[in-house]
């Protein structure tokens, strides 16, 4: 069997409908994670701490594409929860790096178990058909997350 190409029009209406149910998939995500207020932005400064371990303020901001200011304003916020704390750089006096803490890293651990058992469950309601449909997608979505 062959293969046509889509249209862009078809293509672009598919965009759509993707983007939205994405969109969807997160939201109902984030809402399985409780109320604990943070923000996408705290979040992700969550995120990238505990992936790549302390930093400063600049590399941060640097790293999620915002300007240092706004980046100390996320850290000054998480600092006041707990969520972060400073500590000094090992070669460079002058500099501060930021650290999650372990109430941070709990607080991280417990959305991301939150957000995995909902995904977990809502999965298991799939037939199995489905479930390999989706799954099969992984790989492609990583791709296009990538790129």
């Amino acid at each position: 069997m062959v293969k046509t190409p889509r249209s862009q029009a078809s293509m672009a209406s598919s965009v759509n409908e993707l983007t939205t149910a994405v969109g969807q998939l997160l939201r109902r995500l984030r809402s399985e994670t409780g109320t604990d207020e943070l923000n996408l932005s705290q979040l992700g400064v969550l995120g990238r701490l505990d992936q790549q371990g302390p930093m400063t303020t600049a590399d941060l901001a640097r790293a999620e594409s915002m300007k240092p200011q706004s980046m100390g304003t996320i850290l000054a916020s998480l600092e006041q929860e707990g969520l972060v704390e400073r500590n000094p750089h090992p070669s460079d006096g002058r500099q501060v790096l930021f650290a999650m803490t372990g109430k941070g890293a709990d607080v991280r651990r417990k959305r991301g178990n939150a957000k995995r058992e909902w995904l977990l469950a809502a999965l298991m309601q799939l037939e199995p058909d489905e479930q390999r449909t989706l799954l099969d997608a992984i790989p492609l979505i990583k791709r296009l997350s990538e790129s």
